[in-house]
């Protein structure tokens, strides 16, 4: 990214602040005369990229002068969508109804669409011709724009449409309400340009856009000033970080700058994608104690023959070559994973191969999904779809090896004193503390909530598959 396009950024981000503060004006106003506050509900459905857009969208709400609420009984309701399956769309279109019938109870209620469904055309007429009471839609380009699209509805009392095929602009020093004080996500890069058959990715978030690396550091020279002690770097191509910017830097090269940040102790990052990731990489996890030790690879398919017709872009062969070498220089790593089942034309060679791989890498856990056509995407025209029956069947022998290789993985920590990241108090039980190691498994220990983010010694005592039963060491 070059000079001037920072500075078109920085006058854009500008700008947002400026429409934020006149919004604020207006709702304390709105606020005296009335004596009600505004209150916003957000419903994030997908990735982890849109739980970080989601926290943006937040920050922006709460700085015009709205209060969250955790009903979509609310003045402002916005949906941050997801649209890597079908039924990822359906079910937004059915709490659309809901909203509808809701919207008639509550005048002056304003309803918003962002996200990866918004950037498809065919979604958008639906939405124009069905859903006629949302309010504002826009897309995953220009989060960032919300105050602005807001002022413009209030203004015209008209729907707001605001949807971008692509855009340099990576405006990011805006607002954020983060969920967690102590842990962050942060945006490295956008967009993909590996169009996987199967994938809507590309299409719906457009070509790779790396962040400034000086921007990156400073925004997690900040967090760790007001308390973030772990981030998760984010991007849907992490390993193929900075090709695009005006002077390249590697991932690598970056997550080695990121570790030397002081109050940051732990770094985590996804996803991974197995033809990028590169010996360079690999040793600065090795070297860096800061940098988690878990790595998700996702591998899809065990067969080379279904991978290229993916286009993944590596072979069975060299996927398990690259974890030798990961596990060569990292022993204590948790590797885990995603599988597709029923690719189309997959047959039962090709199944006993992915089985193959998953006996030998011994995955801690994989994500395993049966293949579903995903309009816009190369796979769902392709002949030779796999009968819904086989696929079941092959998913469920996928699975039980899965498990299988989880169990051996897990618990070889058991009786180990780690260093333990507390998240919150136990969702079951109230006297337990629920933290995370740095393999990503979960801990429960008794302990007192004052501990909440902070890293701690904890004695892993027993074993529970997915989950270890600890004490707090003092």
């Amino acid at each position: 990214m070059d000079k001037q396009t920072t500075n078109v950024n920085e006058l854009e981000a500008a700008k947002q602040l400026n429409i934020m503060n006149e919004l604020k004006v207006r709702f304390d106003q709105e606020v005296e005369k009335t004596g009600k506050q505004k209150t916003y509900h957000i419903e994030t459905f997908g990735c982890q990229m849109n739980s970080r857009d989601s926290e943006k969208i937040s920050g922006i709400l709460k700085q015009i002068g709205y209060v969250e609420t955790d009903t979509e009984d609310a003045d402002f309701v916005l949906y941050n969508t997801c649209t890597v399956r079908e039924n990822a769309n359906n079910r937004v279109y059915g709490r659309l109804g809901y909203l509808g019938k809701l919207k008639k109870s509550h005048p002056g209620m304003i309803i918003a669409l962002c996200g990866c469904m918004m950037q498809e055309a065919t979604v958008v007429e639906k939405i124009k011709t069905s859903y006629r009471f949302v309010d504002i839609i826009f897309g995953t380009h220009n989060i960032f724009k919300l105050a602005e699209l807001l002022q413009t509805r209030l203004d015209s009392d008209r729907t707001v449409i605001d949807l971008w095929k692509n855009t340099e602009f990576i405006v990011e020093n805006l607002p954020n309400d983060r969920k967690y004080s102590f842990k962050a996500g942060v945006n490295i890069m956008f967009g993909c340009n590996n169009f996987c058959s199967y994938c809507i990715v590309p299409y719906v978030r457009g070509r790779e856009r790396s962040r400034n690396p000086q921007d990156i550091l400073e925004e997690i020279k900040a967090m760790a000033d007001d308390g973030v002690v772990e981030i998760m770097l984010l991007g849907q191509n992490v390993n193929s970080y900075g090709k695009n910017l005006e002077t390249p830097m590697s991932f690598a090269g970056l997550l080695n700058e990121i570790g030397k940040i002081d109050k940051i102790e732990r770094i985590r990052f996804m996803t991974s994608h197995p033809k990028d990731l590169s010996d360079e990489l690999i040793e600065v996890m090795k070297d860096n104690d800061k940098i988690c030790r878990h790595l998700h690879l996702p591998l899809q398919s065990g067969s080379t023959r279904v991978l290229q017709i993916m286009n993944r872009r590596y072979t069975k062969e060299s996927y398990l070559a690259l974890v030798d070498r990961i596990r060569s220089a990292i022993p204590d790593i948790s590797l885990t994973t995603d599988i597709i089942v029923g690719f189309p034309g997959e047959t039962e060679e090709d199944f006993a191969e992915t089985m193959d791989v998953v006996k030998k890498v011994g995955f801690d856990s994989a994500f395993t999904f049966i293949y579903s056509k995903r309009t816009g995407t190369p796979a769902a025209t392709m002949e030779n779809q796999v009968e819904e029956t086989v696929a079941m069947e092959r998913f469920d022998r996928l699975l039980k090896e899965i498990q299988s290789g989880s169990a051996k993985a897990a618990g070889r920590d058991e009786h180990t004193v780690q260093k333990v990241l507390v998240e919150e108090i136990n969702s079951q039980n109230p006297e337990l503390l629920t933290g995370r190691l740095s393999n990503n498994l979960l801990v429960h220990f008794p302990g007192d909530k004052s501990l909440i983010g902070k890293i701690v010694d904890v004695d892993l005592q027993e074993s529970k598959g997915f989950y270890y039963m600890g004490s707090l060491v003092k």
